[in-house]
């Protein structure tokens, strides 16, 4: 068979992208390494797993797996919308919050459209966005969160049709305080769309989110069940808009992304808040120790309202010593890609057990520092 690259009919768009993905998994990892991780604490995964009724109810839909599952996804959307207090036709569902990005880009941005980001911010949004021929602006952070105002001056000025903002944001988990999300909705641009991306919103402090409304026509609320519910595989995300963005979402997602136990599951996991209250504390637990390691071996915690720590090494190249003795101590952990946040790494909180696997090899790379 010849190795020459057949001439595939593809969009001048598509062949002119890289071959890179936003994230490489831990299994790409693993198989590249020849062994296995000892610990995943690098995905922002939820040690705590998800609710004993989420599971019955998963469990319980699989003898219906030859079915396909409601398109509408009916009773999901009617449970999201009463939660919060919502109208059902200010519901958008789908396979996560990437698959839900990937629609909202379709929707709004195309060759040479401007969408507006953070500098090493949450990569997906970027992803799409150039996927679609988009002219992706990014703007840098600042004292470790990201820069509203100047994100605010960018779309303005470049005239954006979409501003992507994540509060907690990854991969810093730092916020903005509800006064400051209030100005951005309250300045943001003429023929923008802004896209709050609030994955963490459950472990944030309870007087950090602004209200959720669907009544701003221009304002798109971005939600999970992969973090504090702890459904990551199931891959479940959810959009609250204004009903003229959900309208025109249904027009190109895809209405059977979201398959039939993962939407019996996220229903059931929506009804048991007590569980979602256990894991937002055992989470601040682990944050705090995280929090209390880093200080004792003369690292930099960054306050985090997420299900992870930010952890300053000082320098690009010490974190990624750490972030090299880590992975040879079959720890997986992430940091991020560009200045000024590669001196960072970012440690998922794991179970009580798995964290002192993670902070003994944290002290030990320490100890092998220059």
């Amino acid at each position: 068979m010849s190795d020459a690259m057949p001439q595939l009919p593809l969009t001048q768009i598509v062949a002119g992208l890289p071959d890179d993905v936003p994230f490489v998994g831990p299994e790409s990892l693993e198989r590249r390494r020849g062994r296995p991780f000892r610990v995943r604490a690098g995905a922002n995964e939820s040690s705590s797993g998800m609710s004993p009724l989420a599971r019955a109810a998963m469990m319980s839909a699989l003898d219906e797996i030859h079915c396909y599952g409601d398109p509408e996804g009916y009773e999901l959307r009617v449970a999201l919308a009463e939660f919060h207090n919502v109208d059902i036709d200010e519901i958008a569902i789908g396979s996560g919050i990437d698959d839900i990005l990937g629609v909202l880009v379709r929707s709004f941005i195309g060759p040479g459209v401007v969408a507006v980001s953070s500098l090493g911010g949450y990569p997906t949004f970027n992803y799409h966005v150039i996927g679609y021929g988009g002219d992706l602006k990014l703007v840098p952070y600042r004292d470790d969160h990201e820069d509203v105002e100047a994100l605010v001056d960018v779309a303005r000025s470049t005239h954006a049709s979409l501003l992507y903002v994540a509060n907690p944001d990854s991969p810093m988990g730092t916020w903005q305080r509800r006064e400051v999300l209030d100005g951005l909705i309250a300045e943001l641009p003429s023929g923008c769309v802004l896209l709050l991306d609030e994955a963490y919103a459950e472990l944030a402090p309870p007087d950090v989110m602004p209200a959720v409304t669907a009544d701003h026509p221009r304002v798109v609320r971005l939600r999970t069940f992969s973090k504090v519910y702890g459904m990551a595989g199931a891959r479940v995300g959810y959009a609250i808009a204004h009903r003229q963005i959900v309208r025109t979402l249904e027009k190109v997602r895809n209405h059977f992304g979201v398959n039939r136990p993962a939407q019996a599951g996220a229903l059931a996991a929506l009804a048991d808040q007590d569980f979602v209250t256990t894991v937002v504390r055992d989470v601040a637990e682990g944050r705090d120790e995280y929090t209390a390691a880093a200080s004792e071996l003369g690292l930099r915690p960054v306050d985090s309202a997420a299900n992870f720590v930010a952890i300053d090494a000082g320098t690009a190249d010490r974190a990624r010593a750490l972030f090299a003795g880590l992975l040879d101590r079959d720890v997986f952990v992430r940091m991020p890609a560009v200045a000024p946040l590669d001196c960072c790494l970012r440690l998922s909180v794991v179970g009580p057990d798995d964290r002192q696997i993670v902070i003994a090899a944290l002290r030990s790379a320490v100890q092998e520092l220059p």
